[in-house]
């Protein structure tokens, strides 16, 4: 089978974090282009982003839990697996713990015990980023950061249950895995990365700008991403159907990891100021306030010391300077090679939509309010 023919039916697959923002992106596109597939989504609430289509089913269930795991995989018995669940980045390492690292692992003792085919895993982008330093148009033998060298300990998590699925791979042989490592993602339902740069808007911040913007940045549309994870089932799937026959490693995807992103990286402020242009904006260039980022990076540390006092957050942080200056675009010709990869939505129709999506739920939510 070419990767061009059209494939009606991926079996039962089930997309765990199926009613986040990824994963219901995942969702969607599955009903979309293979219609015969059985959905079975399972995540720790299933109330919000249900899809309707009668072929799919929803779990409730928490991946921490390695009996309630076993029980819903062995009733379900699913052909493939897409693990996208994972916590917010600023809850308490202990949770990152339960969540990313343990619960990764229940659910691949859970899927080799239910004869799961394929099993992908949404890992990110950032595993490979060190504390100082930049990211030119990194790929894949770009070794893992962990630890005390890795400066967010979510991200340290995420690496640790990358690692567990690709060392899980054909163990036994029909279990098949791989790792998808997206970049920035953003979209309609993002409640990280656009409604924030959107809430800079609205709070008149616009004018401000960390930085001389000669930093190229990754952002990848959630469709985008969606897609990746998708190409890389199928992708296993395929090589299941030809087992005990091993690939050739440069074609090889199970046991690998993809970087995954829109192919177009950015200057970090340009996608900023598409955003705010999309929101509304129209604030002149000749008007923005450059702020050196040695000067930046003081403002924040004295900031950060001071709302700590108070128990608050402050506007602007180090690493909120640190994110704004720094070079993070990869490479993803592995992906175009292995899993014939393309985006198929451009940064600025993702950003349309992302944005346009926000202003029509502020819309809703205003007629609520004026009811």
């Amino acid at each position: 089978m070419s990767r061009s023919e059209p494939v009606p039916s991926l079996g039962k697959v089930v997309v765990v974090g199926g009613c986040g923002f990824l994963g219901s992106h995942i969702v969607s596109l599955i009903v979309k282009r293979h219609p015969e597939t059985q959905v079975e989504v399972l995540d720790l609430r299933t109330t919000s982003n249900r899809n309707a289509s009668p072929n799919v089913s929803y779990h409730d269930g928490d991946i921490t839990d390695a009996t309630a795991m076993k029980n819903i995989f062995s009733h379900i018995r699913p052909d493939a697996v897409i693990h996208t669940a994972s916590p917010h980045v600023w809850l308490k390492p202990e949770i990152h713990d339960q969540v990313n690292v343990q619960g990764t692992k229940n659910l691949l003792k859970a899927a080799q015990d239910a004869g799961v085919k394929a099993f992908v895993y949404t890992s990110s982008a950032s595993v490979i980023l060190p504390a100082t330093g930049d990211l030119n148009n990194a790929d894949e033998r770009w070794p893992l950061v962990t630890g005390a060298a890795q400066p967010e300990y979510y991200t340290t998590t995420k690496a640790y249950a990358e690692t567990y699925v690709l060392e899980a791979n054909r163990t036994p042989e029909t279990f098949l895995t791989c790792a998808i490592r997206p970049a920035g993602i953003f979209g309609e339902g993002d409640v990280q990365l656009l409604p924030r740069i959107v809430g800079a808007y609205r709070k008149g911040q616009t004018k401000f700008q960390v930085g001389d913007n000669t930093n190229m940045f990754d952002f990848t549309y959630v469709g985008n991403v969606a897609h990746g994870h998708l190409l890389a089932v199928i992708a296993l799937l395929r090589t299941h159907k030809m087992l005990p026959t091993t690939p050739l490693d440069t074609e090889r995807v199970d046991g690998e990891a993809f970087f995954i992103t829109n192919g177009e990286p950015t200057y970090f402020w340009d996608f900023a100021r598409a955003v705010w242009h999309e929101a509304g904006d129209r604030l002149p260039l000749s008007k923005v306030w450059h702020l050196h980022e040695e000067v930046a990076w003081t403002i924040g540390t004295i900031l950060e010391w001071a709302f700590w006092v108070v128990g608050k957050k402050p506007n602007l942080t180090r690493d909120q300077v640190r994110y704004s200056t720094m070079k993070k675009y990869h490479n993803i010709d592995k992906a175009r090679r292995r899993l014939g990869y393309s985006p198929i939505v451009s940064l600025h129709e993702g950003i349309k939509r992302g944005v346009s999506y926000i202003l029509e739920q502020d819309e809703k939510e205003a007629q609520k309010k004026g009811q």
